[in-house]
């Protein structure tokens, strides 16, 4: 593609990145075969191509982003198929993130639209200030109440009880059973805490029963995306700073690996590097966090695994975008699934989204409850015991879709070695 980008535009480093970016790419439009909403609304741009014109006008002419381009790039998912699927190399992920940013600080958008983004920013980060609002959802929901739109789609995600804090997401060292393999640290996450803290039991047991020491470091908190993913480069920035000197700070040796269990999370984990590459202060501290970024399965893979026998389960594995996608992590779920028992069955169309991502569910509740029907459609056809994925998003969003029960990965893993059933099969 060629670009017009002038001399003293090309002096910004974000701005000659994304000329770079654009340069790769030939046209050739395989993306939008794989685009989650190319294939739901077959609009050039609502594929990756036609958005990708979109950018390049808006940065390449320094204009502030207008209703048309905000429309069609809030409805990206960000599942990263395209990154997948194109033959040229577009980084089509840092382009659309620093789209992203140019439309946070140009765009003028309605006052609902900046309430509620402004509302999820203040609540999801921080597990605290969550469980208040997420009770009186569950009190809402099993009332029977029903609201429209995006409120209607907050509701519908909420759990119908919500437990209290774990003992185990509070800063302290879990000792390895027998002698030490390994020392990892663990991304305790935001959302997660309090909607899934059963994830974080089971890492801790699964991790500590194989022979790894596992800390939860002081201070460490919400890895960023969702802020990333809204445009808000500066807050992205400040919890990658705050993660990765609260990880610096862990005592007893080294760390062989920082591991998320929320894939989201291990993607923006991994890309620390990158967000803080013009940070002079940061940007070797941020390299050396990304190094050490892994999801849980690629550890675990690494540890092998002791089962026990266990009743035939047949398990339909959700690849999980961020997953496939954004780490290019395909086979190890799998992998450690089928070694620990169980049956492992996939759906048709793996590569498209469930329509998740992040908050994608609330902002854009008709399209994510599309996806998230198309997918539930397609996992409920092979007739499984489970669904196993390896995203709290994932999981919250196919549990509104499915009667199948939903849980991560690491609990069935967890389980089959040793570990309680998890609650949701019972």
């Amino acid at each position: 593609m060629q670009t017009a980008f002038s001399a003293a535009q090309l002096a910004d480093p974000d701005l000659a990145e994304v000329e770079s970016i654009l340069r790769k790419c030939v046209h050739c439009g395989f993306c939008n075969a794989t685009c989650p909403t190319y294939t739901l609304l077959g609009d050039e741009l609502d594929g990756p191509r036609g958005r990708i014109y979109l950018i390049k006008d808006m940065l390449e002419g320094d204009k502030p982003a207008s209703d048309r381009v905000v429309t069609h790039v809030d409805r990206c998912l960000s599942c990263l198929a395209c990154n997948t699927t194109c033959p040229s190399g577009v980084n089509y992920m840092l382009l659309v993130d620093r789209a992203r940013v140019h439309i946070e600080d140009t765009a003028q958008r309605p006052f609902a639209d900046r309430l509620l983004r402004n509302l999820l920013a203040a609540l999801l980060p921080h597990p605290r200030r969550l469980r208040p609002f997420l009770a009186l959802a569950a009190v809402a929901r099993n009332l029977g109440v029903s609201l429209p739109g995006r409120l209607g789609a907050m509701l519908r995600l909420a759990p119908r009880r919500v437990a209290g804090p774990s003992p185990v997401d509070t800063p302290q060292v879990f000792r390895a059973e027998g002698h030490a393999r390994m020392r990892v640290v663990l991304l305790s996450g935001c959302v997660q805490q309090a909607v899934a803290p059963q994830i974080n039991e089971a890492t801790v047991r699964l991790f500590t029963r194989l022979g790894a020491e596992v800390v939860i470091a002081e201070n460490a908190g919400c890895c960023g995306a969702l802020e990333h993913h809204m445009g808000r480069e500066a807050a992205a920035r400040d919890h990658a700073r705050r993660n990765i000197a609260a990880w610096e700070q862990v005592a007893g040796g080294p760390i062989d690996a920082v591991i998320a269990n929320a894939s989201g999370c291990g993607t923006q984990l991994k890309t620390y590097g990158h967000l803080l590459q013009q940070d002079a202060g940061w940007a070797a501290r941020a390299a050396k966090i990304s190094g050490l970024a892994r999801d849980v399965t690629e550890v675990l893979a690494q540890l092998g695994l002791r089962t026990t026998t266990l009743s035939p389960i047949r398990v339909a594995y959700h690849a999980a975008c961020s997953l496939q996608h954004g780490q290019r992590v395909t086979q190890q779920p799998k992998t450690l699934l089928a070694a620990a028992g169980f049956t492992v069955v996939e759906p048709a169309e793996a590569h498209l989204c469930c329509g998740s991502a992040g908050t994608y569910n609330i902002m854009q509740p008709d399209l994510a409850r599309t996806l998230g029907l198309r997918k539930a459609a397609n996992l409920d056809r092979l007739k499984a015991d489970v669904i196993a994925t390896g995203n709290v998003g994932c999981i919250t969003q196919l549990a509104t879709v499915t009667g199948t029960p939903v849980v991560h990965t690491v609990e069935l893993l967890d389980w089959a070695t040793g570990g309680p059933k998890p609650a949701a099969l019972d």
